[in-house]
């Protein structure tokens, strides 16, 4: 699975098709580094999180959250969030509409 979500964020034609919204949540800021400012990936082994369903996006947050699901960067910054903060995040990305593009 991790090896899928490497190659879908490797994938160049995946970009916002606008700006991200409004309103980031602060605790989203945590995850830029790897998952991009606007969602779309910029390290080979992160998701894009941009356009990915609420439900989706919050239930991994809560799954890494309890370490029910285990990643050694997720657990640390997903275990300190509240079910509030995880569930604006996951609708601030959620509202990020993506566009793909074939590759030139």
């Amino acid at each position: 699975m991790r090896l899928i979500a490497a190659a879908v964020a490797a994938i160049p034609g995946i970009v916002p098709a606008a700006d991200a919204p409004p309103g980031r949540p602060s605790q989203a800021n945590l995850c830029t580094t790897c998952h991009g400012p606007d969602g779309v990936s910029i390290t080979p082994d992160a998701p894009n999180l941009a356009g990915q369903p609420r439900i989706y996006l919050r239930d991994q947050l809560r799954a890494y959250r309890s370490g029910k699901r285990s990643h050694e960067v997720m657990g640390v910054i997903a275990k300190p969030l509240t079910d509030a903060e995880i569930d604006a995040i996951a609708e601030w990305y959620a509202a990020i509409a993506i566009e793909v593009r074939k590759k030139p």
